[in-house]
């Protein structure tokens, strides 16, 4: 996919996002969340897997098992979501490790627990290794 359609991709992600927390607010469980931007993606037609398996593998290929992102949009972006006070290093660690497991480009970490939603962009190509 192009670059400018990722980034228009990821910027219909934010505003369902941000519409979504603007109704609900922070104080629901993740599940919440992930349930309704996965609706809210659905109602702007954009294709959003829940719990999507992706494999990963070791370095000689061996698949060494699974991780489930939380929504896989349009096989391009992986979003994590959270529901917590605020983001850590592991969140952001958990998802750059999505991100090199299953050589996805861009990733989406997004914290609707805090009363201001927090919402941060990823690339790949962009991590220094």
């Amino acid at each position: 996919m192009p670059t400018q359609e990722i980034n228009e991709l990821c910027d219909q992600i934010r505003e369902a996002s941000f519409s979504l927390h603007k109704h609900l607010r922070h104080g629901h469980v993740e599940k919440v969340y992930e349930n309704g931007l996965k609706h809210r993606l659905d109602l702007r037609g954009i294709q959003a897997a829940q719990q999507h398996p992706l494999p990963v593998y070791d370095e000689d290929g061996f698949l060494i098992g699974d991780f489930y992102a939380d929504l896989y949009v349009q096989n391009e972006i992986i979003v994590e979501l959270k529901a917590c006070k605020t983001t850590t290093d592991e969140h952001v660690a958990q998802l750059l490790g999505y991100l090199r497991s299953s050589n996805t480009k861009v990733g989406l970490l997004i914290n609707f627990g805090s009363p201001k939603i927090q919402i941060k962009r990823y690339l790949l190509d962009q991590i220094d290794e």
